[in-house]
C-alpha cells in the first residue's frame, strides 16, 4: 500500500483537473495573445481561472498575476516592489524562517544597497511581535512573512503583523508568502492587511509550473520578465492555459469544501501526533495546535539520521520529507530548525509529515506503525557504528 505524506511538497492533482488540463491541449491550444477564434478561446479559460480565484479570495480579477510557480510569485513581489518604491526607501524586513524563494531575493537586494531585517521567532516559530515593532522605521517599504512555515507549519498572526504594520505607515507593503496557505485558512487580502500574496498551484492539487500573485491595485511593481507585454505588461511570456487553467479549477475546488477538510486533516494531525507523542525518543516541533496548520508536522527523533529513517519508510513505500522539498537534495540545516531552538542532536534527525486531500487515517495508521517498528531498528544500528 503507498502512503504518501510528502503533500507540502507537492500534492497528486484533481482527476477534475487532469481532465480540463487535458480538455485545454486538446481543443483550446491556440496562443490567448492571438485574435482569431481559438486565441479567443484560450483566452476564455485564463479569464474564468481569474474569476474563480478572485472569488476564493474576494478580490479583484485584474488583481491576479499568473506566474511560473511559488518561487517566481515571491521574486516578482520582493523585487519587483523593492526596486519600484527603492525612493521611499531602502529598508525591507522579513523572517529568519523564511523559505529560499524569500530569502534569496532579498539577499540579492542586500547586494544592491537594500538594508533587509531578519526577525527571530519563538521555540514554536511564530515571529517575535516585538522585533517586528521595533524594526519598522521611516525607510521602510516592504515586510514580507510567510503565513503558514512549510517545514513546522507555524501559522503566524498576520493580521496582528499587518496592523502593526499599518499603524507605522500605511504606505509600507505587505507581502504574504501563502503557499502552504492557500486552500488550508480562509484568506481575505483586503480585510486582512495584505498587500501582495504569492501562491502556487501545484500545493493545491493543481498543476506544476504555474502560480499567482495577488496584487493590491494600488501597489506598484517593477516588472522582472520583460517581452511581449502580456497580462497589462506585469507578466511578459506566452500564458500557460493549462495550468492556469487546471489552477483556477484546483482552487475553486479546495476552496468550496474549506472547512470540511480543513476539520478532517486536523483530525489526521491529532491522531498522527498522538502516535507519535507514544514512542520514546520523539518530538514533536512548533507551536500548540491552534497555531499550527492542519496538514504539516514536523517531527525530531533521536538517535537516527533523518535520511537513514527516509529511506528506511521509503522501503515500505511510505513516502515523507526531510524538510524543504526546494532543499531537501541539498545536504545543508535547516535555517527554520535552528531558528526555533531546537537540540543540535535533532537538527539532522528531524522528518516532516505532510497530509493533502488524498491522507486517510489508514494512512496515518500505517506510518505510526512503520515508525514504531523501524526506530528500534535503526537506534540499534546508529549505536553500532
Amino acid at each position: 500500500m503507498e502512503v504518501y505524506l510528502d503533500n507540502s511538497a507537492t500534492t497528486r492533482v484533481f482527476p477534475e483537473v487532469q481532465e480540463l488540463i487535458k480538455e485545454t491541449m486538446d481543443v483550446a491550444y491556440g496562443n490567448p495573445s492571438s485574435l482569431h477564434h481559438k486565441g479567443v478561446e484560450a483566452e476564455g479559460y485564463i479569464k474564468k481561472a481569474k474569476t474563480q480565484i478572485a472569488k476564493c479570495l474576494k478580490v479583484q480579477e485584474k488583481e491576479i498575476i499568473f506566474t511560473s510557480g511559488g518561487t517566481e510569485s515571491n521574486n516578482m513581489a520582493i523585487i519587483g516592489t523593492a526596486m519600484a518604491n527603492r525612493r521611499a526607501g531602502m529598508h525591507i524586513i522579513t523572517s529568519s524562517i523564511e523559505h529560499p524563494s524569500v530569502i534569496q531575493p532579498m539577499k540579492y537586494l542586500e547586494e544592491l544597497g537594500f538594508r533587509v531585517t531578519y526577525l527571530p521567532v519563538h521555540s514554536d516559530g511564530m515571529i517575535c511581535m516585538e522585533a517586528l515593532e521595533e524594526a519598522l522605521d521611516e525607510e521602510t517599504i516592504l515586510v514580507s512573512l510567510m503565513y503558514v512555515n512549510n517545514e513546522i507549519g507555524t501559522i503566524q498572526p498576520i493580521e496582528e503583523a499587518a496592523a502593526k504594520i499599518k499603524k507605522k505607515n500605511p504606505a509600507i507593503i505587505f507581502h504574504v508568502d501563502a503557499i502552504q496557505a492557500f486552500g488550508k485558512m480562509t484568506i481575505r487580502p483586503k480585510k486582512q492587511g495584505i498587500d501582495l500574496l504569492s501562491v502556487s498551484g501545484h500545493k493545491i492539487h493543481g498543476p506544476k509550473g504555474i502560480g499567482f500573485l495577488y496584487a493590491n491595485e494600488k501597489v506598484k511593481i517593477k516588472p522582472i520578465l520583460l517581452g511581449g507585454g502580456q497580462q497589462s505588461g506585469m507578466r511578459s511570456g506566452t500564458d500557460n492555459v493549462p495550468g492556469i487553467a487546471g489552477m483556477g479549477l484546483a482552487a475553486e475546488m479546495v476552496y468550496a469544501h474549506l472547512e470540511t477538510e480543513r476539520s478532517r486533516l486536523y483530525e489526521l494531525r491529532q491522531a498522527f501526533i498522538k502516535g507519535m507523542q507514544e514512542l520514546e525518543g520523539v518530538t514533536v516541533n512548533g507551536g500548540s495546535p491552534e497555531t499550527s496548520a492542519p496538514h504539516i508536522v514536523s517531527v525530531s527523533f533521536e538517535g537516527v539520521r533523518s535520511e537513514v529513517l527516509l529511506h528506511a519508510l521509503e522501503e515500505q513505500e511510505i513516502y515523507v520529507s526531510a524538510g524543504s522539498a526546494c532543499s531537501s537534495n541539498k545536504p545543508a540545516i535547516s535555517a527554520t530548525l535552528k531558528s526555533i531552538g531546537i537540540k543540535k542532536e535533532l537538527l539532522e534527525s528531524t522528518i516532516r509529515f505532510s497530509f493533502g486531500a488524498y491522507t486517510t487515517m489508514e494512512d496515518i495508521r500505517a506510518a505510526q506503525n512503520a515508525i514504531k517498528t523501524l526506530l528500534p531498528m535503526l537506534r540499534r544500528y546508529w549505536r553500532k557504528k
